[in-house]
């Protein structure tokens, strides 16, 4: 299905499968919008139904042209600033980007340039959006991959909610030290902060809760490592790199956690980003290729 930018509107034209609902239920029931993002909308008359305001409880029929204001432009503290960017999936509501490593996603004061969403500012502002940096969620300075923005406060209301509802399922893959002699497995164990370390995580009992999901893809018993697949029911703060350390097998090049230098980084590279798009009612799936992974990873995800 299509939707146009139109200036700071969105428009779409309604297809069978919508045809029925009201906007409400398009606002609530598909999108998750927020009530505090619908009361806004209300407020500003931000929707219109083939370029009139009408009632939200209206029906739409199919072919109907449903306009949205979502690109008014928003105070923003971070600088634009160009950098190459390895786009994966764009359309007028997400950005699903390859990170780079050696990057962290967002500046820690107003001033500081050199991040992922300063490029991502750039990116937006060269297409006339003017809105906030709306990341859905974090990878480590030092981890590379897929990583997901919205382009408007709607879209990342909705994003927000399937990312809690764990409708966005997000997979790694990591080179750790040893032979894991499970070939799946889940590792459940709280992680909370080390009281001896200002940036350190550990598994502790009084942590939030945390689940790992693992899968050996590949052992390479002469250097003594294991390519593993990854995926989280949770989101915790170096989750992966305490779980895998916490089972005895560190991250190859985490010195935080036990890993050995023998990589410039950690080894841990989100490969895979995967939901179903809730503005065009279609699936996405994004594998993210790693240019900068001790092993090549192409035998194990043929595109």
């Amino acid at each position: 299905m299509m939707w146009s930018k139109k200036g700071d509107w969105l428009e779409c034209v309604i297809p069978s499968f919508w045809q029925g609902l009201t906007i409400e239920m398009l606002l609530k029931e598909v999108w998750y919008a927020s009530k505090k993002f619908a009361h806004q909308l209300r407020m500003e008359k931000g929707i219109k139904l083939n370029g009139k305001e009408v009632s939200w409880q209206t029906p739409l029929q199919e072919k109907d042209r449903l306009q949205l204001h979502l690109y008014n432009p928003e105070p923003s503290t971070i600088l634009p600033e160009y950098r190459e960017l390895s786009v994966l999936w764009e359309d007028e509501h997400l950005l699903i980007i390859n990170k780079d490593a050696g990057i962290d996603i967002h500046p820690s004061e107003p001033s500081q340039t050199g991040t992922l969403a300063n490029a991502v500012a750039f990116h937006l502002q060269s297409q006339g959006i003017l809105t906030k940096i709306r990341h859905i969620h974090r990878l480590d300075r030092d981890t590379s991959g897929t990583i997901l923005f919205a382009k408007h406060m709607l879209a990342g209301t909705t994003l927000d909610r399937m990312l809690a509802k764990r409708e966005i399922k997000r997979t790694y893959v990591a080179l750790v030290h040893g032979i894991i002699k499970k070939r799946i497995g889940t590792i459940s164990a709280p992680i909370g902060r080390d009281r001896h370390h200002p940036t350190r995580r550990r598994v502790s009992k009084t942590g939030a809760k945390a689940v790992t999901h693992y899968r050996v893809l590949h052992t390479f018993p002469n250097e003594q490592t294991s390519l593993v697949e990854l995926s989280l029911d949770t989101g915790r703060t170096h989750q992966i790199r305490v779980h895998m350390s916490y089972i005895g097998h560190p991250l190859v090049g985490d010195v935080l956690y036990g890993g050995r230098e023998t990589f410039h980084r950690q080894a841990l590279h989100a490969v895979k980003l995967s939901f179903f798009h809730p503005f065009i009612n279609e699936p996405v799936s994004c594998l993210a290729p790693a240019d900068d992974f001790p092993v090549d990873l192409t035998p194990f995800y043929h595109h």
